[in-house]
């Protein structure tokens, strides 16, 4: 069928617009079609710092003591993912690097001995305004995702921060972090022993070269 797109693009500072109306989209916004059709040049200015525990700092308190809420209202104890490598990123459906979502899914895919997890907010220009439910359902529809989704909830620093976040983003808990997400798809690497090894800002990519080589994908 025939596919119209319409090209209006939108520079400011770094961040690129581009309107795509597509009859045969799934179920995305106008917004999320912009995005996702300059998802390549947007990943090309995006933040890509990073730390890693390269002490083997051990925790200050227990990570699989938690758990997780998801957003089908299941719970996630962590403790039953010991043994594998887990991702844990804050998303949003109407982000520059919501194209993300397709690279996660491969990583979770194609790794038994990886988990993704996926954690929707709404705290950098309100990008995530859907309920837990659309949420769930943009996310199957546009970019397959199967790994686990928690509740929507918040996890930069404030009083309604998410505990696994608040654990993320204060040494005094995980051993040695105090970076929280600077902006949406921001990726925390766990090792098997439930160790926090790594944080990713938004601009480095899922199956990049950075984090291959934090997962141990490389050797």
């Amino acid at each position: 069928m025939k596919t119209i797109i319409v090209l209006c693009a939108l520079f400011t500072g770094a961040t690129i617009y581009v309107t795509v109306a597509n009859k045969n989209s799934k179920q995305m916004t106008t917004r999320q079609k912009i995005l996702k059709a300059f998802y390549p040049l947007i990943m090309k200015s995006g933040k890509k710092a990073s730390a890693a525990n390269v002490d083997k700092i051990q925790p200050l308190v227990d990570f699989y003591s938690y758990t997780l809420l998801l957003n089908d209202s299941s719970q996630l104890p962590l403790s039953s993912l010991k043994g594998k490598k887990i991702v844990l990123v804050n998303t949003a459906s109407d982000c520059g690097f919501t194209a993300q979502y397709e690279a996660l899914q491969k990583l979770y895919d194609q790794y038994n001995n990886i988990v993704v997890i996926g954690f929707p907010a709404n705290d950098f220009q309100h990008q995530e305004k859907g309920t837990d439910a659309s949420i769930a359902s943009f996310c199957k529809k546009n970019y397959g995702v199967t790994f686990p989704l928690s509740m929507k909830g918040v996890v930069v620093k404030k009083e309604q921060q998410e505990e696994i976040y608040k654990w993320l983003t204060h040494k005094n808990f995980n051993g040695w972090n105090d970076q929280a997400p600077t902006w949406n798809f921001c990726k925390y690497i766990v090792n098997e022993e439930g160790v926090l090894t790594h944080f990713f800002e938004s601009g480095v990519p899922p199956l990049g070269k950075e984090m291959k080589e934090a997962l141990g994908l490389d050797r």
